[in-house]
């Protein structure tokens, strides 16, 4: 953050200054634990929590300034509403660093990996700010900005939404210099009433770009390539068909991790992704056009995808146990993205020669589709041949499973049946966890985890 006196950051954000005219010169933080000597902390009013509750302990900390609703002790600027000041001042940031690249991603699949990947390659040419995990809201896409200084290179900024206009909203804060829309997909379609809609809000990154603004696309879907009649200016397109700017050809997948060629206007360079999953390639094709437009080489690109591995949790998390794959993808689910670990799981239990396991969760925010896009799920698994589909409070998967169909299905009230289905894995099977957030099915994993760890003592105790 640039430093910023507290009588200054009041009338940028159209407060009212309580106390001493301090200086902040350390990023803004909600979290009290997290406040450093100059830090600027956010007393936000949440569902749970209030953060005015926390003042103390954030100057125990070492902030020297609040943004505050009502008065506090110590420095405050008084404001109508925290989260809106906030804006307000990232904007001003934002405006004062002219020199700053942004990026902003947004996408209904693979925005937090993709700016995990684009921050590893982008870091080893300039400072670079991105968020931790998955802050891509009004609060933390503003945070991201406020981290940002006069020496800060490049800033991902990752933008979710909920409702139309979100993204408008950040864009009008981040003003990204390149806007990336990786796909359009069914997630949160319960809250926005269609894929058409949800179209319709992503588009607002791309509609934000200025003429000299960059805008890359996916064309994995019949609507982000659209996305192009709202800009004026420069577009990629990126995917696996050959009209695409930047693409990937002879795909081939080994233990999971996905292998391909990179091809690009500069020529052709061999990828092998450490990251897990064939749905990865798009997200890698994403940060490579990224990385193309600023000027980085095909090299400097294919090196850095090949050596580049995320650590985002509960997001295909490998756990290689005692003679067992436990694939731990708990944090969140839409069918697209549960149908992409399931086509990893059948991947995995090929090369391992074991049965697959696939504990799976509700699917939240689907709205009047659920109960299909649940049954098209357990279909899917069916055809990818997975061996056992194990419902967790989520019978709706196996719905449409006809007498036919060679999948073993066990329908499990809670994740206490479900561990108990767990007794039954063997050496060489492959197990993966899905489910929305709301559902804690990382519980499951980690219990699956640690009863398997003790069963093989048990064996080998028995020897």
């Amino acid at each position: 953050m640039i430093a910023m006196t507290a009588l200054e950051i009041a009338r940028v954000v159209g407060g009212t200054l309580v106390g001493d005219d301090v200086t902040v010169t350390q990023p803004a933080v909600i979290n009290s634990s997290q406040a450093h000597p100059g830090s600027l902390f956010l007393a936000v009013q949440g569902e749970r929590v209030d953060g005015h509750d926390f003042v103390s302990d954030a100057m125990a900390h070492g902030s020297v300034l609040t943004l505050a609703t009502r008065a506090v002790e110590g420095a405050h600027v008084i404001v109508l509403d925290v989260i809106v000041a906030l804006g307000k001042l990232a904007e001003h940031l934002r405006s004062e660093l002219t020199e700053l690249t942004v990026i902003g991603i947004t996408g209904s699949q693979g925005k937090t990996t993709s700016k995990e990947l684009l921050a590893a390659i982008l870091s080893t040419a300039g400072p670079t700010v991105a968020p931790e995990g998955n802050f891509n809201n009004e609060i933390g896409a503003p945070l991201s900005l406020l981290q940002c200084t006069p020496e800060t290179r490049y800033c991902i900024v990752e933008m979710g939404a909920r409702h139309k206009g979100d993204i408008a909203h950040l864009s009008a804060i981040a003003k990204p210099n390149i806007g990336v829309v990786l796909r359009v997909g069914s997630a949160h379609v319960g809250e926005f009433g269609s894929i058409q809609a949800i179209a319709e809000t992503k588009s607002e990154l791309i509609e934000s770009l200025g003429p000299e603004g960059i805008a890359i696309l996916g064309r994995y879907d019949a609507f982000t390539p659209q996305m192009s009649l709202l800009h004026a200016g420069k577009t990629l397109y990126f995917g696996n068909s050959a009209e695409c700017d930047i693409r990937a050809t002879d795909i081939e997948v080994r233990e999971g991790r996905a292998h391909f060629d990179l091809v690009t206007p500069e020529g052709r360079s061999a990828v092998g992704l450490r990251i897990v999953g064939m749905h990865q390639v798009a997200n890698a094709l994403a940060v490579a056009s990224v990385a193309t437009v600023l000027g980085f080489s095909l090299d400097q690109i294919a090196s850095g995808l090949s050596t580049v591995e995320t650590h985002a949790k509960w997001r295909m998390e490998i756990e290689e146990l005692d003679s067992l794959v436990l694939i731990n993808d708990a944090y969140n689910a839409s069918p697209d993205a549960t149908a992409a670990a399931l086509q990893t799981l059948a991947l995995f239990a090929q090369e391992s020669g074991g049965e697959s396991w696939a504990f799976l969760g509700k699917m939240h925010e689907l709205g009047e589709s659920t109960a299909s896009d649940h049954a098209a799920i357990g279909t899917l698994a069916s055809e990818l041949g997975i061996d056992h589909l194990v419902c967790v409070g989520a019978p709706e998967y196996a719905a449409e499973l006809s007498g036919d169909s060679q999948v073993s299905v066990h329908r499990c009230v809670d994740k206490t049946e479900a561990l108990a289905v767990a007794l039954n894995l063997n050496k060489g099977d492959v197990a993966l966890v899905k489910a929305s957030r709301s559902e804690k099915l990382e519980e499951l994993a980690e219990a699956i985890s640690r009863q398997w760890v003790a069963m093989m003592r048990e064996s080998v105790d028995s020897e």
